[in-house]
């Protein structure tokens, strides 16, 4: 029987147990092409492990066995192809999120390695370059906080229209934008169209300064400063990058532009 596949065979192939694949026969979702009639041995062919394959594919796109059973008896192509159009759709943005918290958590696991190692927070004024970048302002926020941190991107595709939400996407990074005293939250664009409350921030060289809640205002003072009194410089907006160090806990990098 080089064509078929005992149960237990099927089953190590598409990474599965025997049980769950006598539940789909059970459930008429995958049913074996050949049960021996004396052993009551059940069989499969290429096309039931095809099968078999597009399920688990589509259960991890959140789909039950129910909704998978009936895209699999469509008849109509069109049916199908916009069905899993919109699985895709949400297996996108299930990847995203998950994406989005595995970075947090690798921070915040760096954060609790360094004190476990007993570093100490840097305090040191510091010259860095960063490219032209692109930030959105948020239209009601101004700082972080214990509800909005993790899931800040979602805060900004709301305050977006339906049509401009597929022109927008957002790196991992969010902090606040202040000049002449007005501050917003922001997130930092990775791909986005000209709509209202865009700044570019200017490529050149930033005064950098680690800092936390308590200290984040001095510290800026401090920069200031020491960009007037060693750079010649006047900086007319200040932005503090989040940088999450811990479970539901952030410190600040401050940054003023100095010069191109």
């Amino acid at each position: 029987m080089k064509n078929y596949f005992s149960i237990s065979k099927t089953a190590k192939i598409v990474g599965m147990t025997t049980e769950t694949l006598r539940h789909y026969d059970r459930i008429d979702l995958v049913k074996p092409c050949k049960t021996d009639e004396w052993t009551g041995y059940r069989y499969y062919s290429q096309q039931e492990i095809v099968r078999l394959n597009t399920i688990k594919a589509l259960q991890c796109m959140d789909l039950t066995l129910s909704e998978i059973k009936e895209i699999l008896a469509y008849n109509d192509f069109k049916k199908i192809v916009e069905t899993l159009k919109q699985a895709e759709k949400s297996a996108d943005e299930k990847i995203t999120e998950l994406n989005y918290a595995k970075t947090k958590i690798q921070r915040a696991r760096s954060f609790y390695e360094n004190k476990l190692n007993g570093e100490k927070p840097k305090e040191n004024i510091f010259l860095r370059y960063f490219p032209q970048r692109t930030i959105l302002l948020s239209t009601t926020m101004e700082k972080p906080t214990l509800d909005n941190l993790w899931n800040y991107h979602k805060h900004f595709y709301e305050q977006l229209s339906e049509p401009q939400k597929d022109n927008f996407s957002f790196e991992d990074l969010a902090g606040i934008y202040e000049q002449n005293g007005y501050s917003r939250l922001f997130a930092t664009c990775t791909r986005f169209t000209n709509i209202e409350g865009l700044k570019t921030l200017p490529q050149g060289n930033y005064l950098c300064a680690d800092c936390t809640e308590e200290n984040r205002e001095q510290i800026i003072k401090k920069l200031f400063e020491t960009a007037k009194n060693e750079y010649g410089a006047v900086p007319d907006f200040s932005i503090q990058l989040i940088v999450l160090s811990g479970i539901l806990q952030w410190n600040y990098q401050a940054q003023l532009f100095i010069s191109k």
